[in-house]
Order: C-alpha cells, then sequence, then structure tokens
C-alpha cells in the first residue's frame, strides 16, 4: 500500500533530520578523534625523542626558553586556534601574527621551533606538523623543568592563514587585564575559570619585561612593598626607560615548575597585575589557595587545562597543510 502524501512527507522530512543529525555527530566524533596521544605511532615514531632532545639541549643553555614555549603555544592557541599561524613571518603579501602588540618584541622561541622541525623532518619529512611541534614541546619544556607529564593529543596540521586582527585586539589578554577580562577571554575559547587559573600557574617560571609590570611596582597598592621596591630597581618609573629589562615571575623558584606562584599570590607578590587579580577579594582566590597547598592538584588541573587549550579549534583532516618550513606556507 503506498503512504499518503502527508504521511509520506513527514516520513522523508524525518529521516533527513536523522540522516543530517547523523552525519554532523559522525563529522564531530571524527574531528575530536583525529587528535590523539598515538597519531604518530607509525607514522613518525620517534618524533617524542627528536623533539625532547633539542628542547633538552635548549633548556639547559637557557631555562627560560621553557616557559618562553608554553607560552609561544598559549597564544598560537588563543587566535584561531592551535594551528601554528603564529609562526608565520610577515611577507610583502602577508601578516602574519608577530609583529601583534601582544607578540611583538615579546613572544620568543621561534628558533627553536625551527630547529626542531628540521630535525623532524630528516627522520619523518612531510608527517609532522608545526601545530603539533610546538606542543610536544611545550609539554617537554613543563617535564623539564620539574613538572607533570601528559600524553599529548596529536593530529593536527598547519594554517595556511593567520590572523593579525585577532592577536592585536584583546583575544589574548594582556598583564594589565583584570579578573572579569581575564575569565571572559578564557570563555571566549571554551576554557573554564578553573583552566584560566591553572595556566596562569605557568608563571611559575619564566620572566616579563618592565613595560609589563611597571604600572604594578609604582601604582598599585595590593603589593608587598619590599617587593615593589625591589622590582623598581631594575625597571625605572619612566616610559621609554629599562622597558625591556626583565624581572621574574616567580621570585622563589624561577627556574623551577611548582606551586610558589601561587603562595607568592597569598603575600601579595605576583608580578603582574593578571597575576594579582587571581588573589585580590574575587572569586578565584578559593583556587589560588588550594594550589598553594597542594602542589599535585596544581599539576592535575594544569594537565587538564593544557589539553583542553590543545584541543581548541585544530585543523585536522584534508584543511590545512603539513609545512615544510614553520615560517611560510608551502
Amino acid at each position: 500500500m503506498a503512504l499518503s502524501p502527508i504521511r509520506s512527507s513527514t516520513f522523508s522530512s524525518s529521516s533527513a533530520n536523522i540522516v543530517t543529525l547523523a552525519v554532523l555527530l559522525l563529522l564531530t566524533r571524527t574531528s575530536s578523534a583525529t587528535l590523539s596521544k598515538n597519531f604518530y605511532s607509525k607514522t613518525c615514531p620517534n618524533v617524542f625523542n627528536t623533539v625532547k632532545s633539542v628542547v633538552k639541549s635548549a633548556v639547559a643553555k637557557e631555562p627560560r626558553i621553557g616557559a618562553s614555549i608554553v607560552r609561544l603555544f598559549f597564544h598560537d592557541c588563543f587566535v584561531q586556534g592551535c594551528d601554528g599561524s603564529i609562526l608565520l613571518d610577515d611577507t610583502p603579501t602577508f601578516q602574519g601574527e608577530k609583529t601583534a602588540a601582544a607578540n611583538n618584541n615579546s613572544v620568543r622561541g621561534y628558533e627553536l621551533i625551527d630547529d626542531i622541525k628540521s630535525k623532524v623532518e630528516k627522520i619523518c619529512p612531510g608527517v609532522v606538523s608545526c601545530a603539533d611541534i610546538l606542543d610536544i614541546a611545550s609539554r617537554d619544556s613543563v617535564v623539564l623543568l620539574g613538572g607533570p607529564f601528559w600524553n599529548v593529543r596529536l593530529g593536527r596540521r598547519d594554517s595556511r592563514s593567520a590572523n593579525f586582527t585577532a592577536a592585536n585586539t584583546g583575544v589574548i589578554p594582556p598583564p594589565t587585564s583584570n579578573l572579569t577580562n581575564l575569565i571572559t577571554r578564557f570563555q571566549d575559547q571554551g576554557l573554564s575559570a578553573r583552566d584560566m587559573v591553572a595556566l596562569s600557574g605557568a608563571h611559575t617560571f619564566g620572566k616579563a619585561r618592565c613595560t609589563s609590570f611597571r604600572d604594578r611596582i609604582y601604582n598599585q597598592t595590593n603589593i608587598d612593598r619590599t617587593f615593589a621596591l625591589a622590582r623598581q630597581r631594575r625597571c625605572p618609573r619612566t616610559n621609554g626607560t629599562g622597558d625591556n629589562n626583565l624581572a621574574n615571575l616567580d621570585f622563589r623558584t624561577p627556574n623551577h615548575f611548582d606551586n610558589n606562584y601561587f603562595k607568592n599570590l597569598l603575600i601579595k607578590r605576583g608580578l603582574l597585575n593578571s597575576d594579582q587579580v587571581l588573589f585580590n577579594g574575587g572569586s578565584t582566590d578559593s583556587l589560588v589557595r588550594t594550589y598553594s597547598q597542594n602542589n599535585k592538584a596544581f599539576d592535575s588541573d594544569f594537565v587538564k587545562a593544557m589539553i583542553r587549550m590543545g584541543d581548541i579549534k585544530p585543523l585536522t583532516g584534508s584543511q590545512g597543510e603539513i609545512r615544510k618550513n614553520c615560517r611560510r606556507v608551502n
């Protein structure tokens, strides 16, 4: 018996909706499943040892480079996802992200990624993306400086584009950020306030330029006076004087990944405004206390947050490309 026109129409519409939903779910799962800790197990099994050896040598020479690589990863992921776009150089016909306000004369570590890429290309040409190399190098930097280990999720491809405008207009929260801005900017990337505080703990190592903390050490009141005076000796009040002079983000153990960053906040010794606002009578105070007292809790949440950040809008499958040179598209 033939279906009536009404029933036939209803059946077709429902079937189409179910098929559409199934396709969307399949695409979503495929995209998610593409990132895997075993992604290079057959195509480039020695990638981890190769990356680690280069990072280990660099960190031994200059511990700060470890923090710089983690920051490079963060600045990449917050602008159109973890796609290696920050690594692209400007050309006469292309504007990258390196000269954006958040990155210019500040973000570093490009040469180390170049070195890693060169060595990886020798063992597995055209296989491992620059975006994945940056993720692995970030993990290794943390581990080599005393932090936790985790299995990075891989399978990203490299972007053929960059987004100077996004990088230049506050997508990456500046060191002057208040707590509301920090929470909002991280939520925009699908990251929670807890993720934000844990990731801020990466300031347990590395350095900041005078321009990033000048206003805090001279004009703010929620800062330990002895700490402020010590920082003032290397950071003159006048703009344009000593702008690039450096100070440790964690004055206790600046070359070691631990929870001392959070202990510093409890005594008003956060170097940046965006540090101290995490413990300043706001919604994240209790979390800072927890991390300051429990290093394992911090490590655990940091790992989860790094994995979630690495999952921001990855290019997978046929998207993007595997760059031969991280500084330019193929």
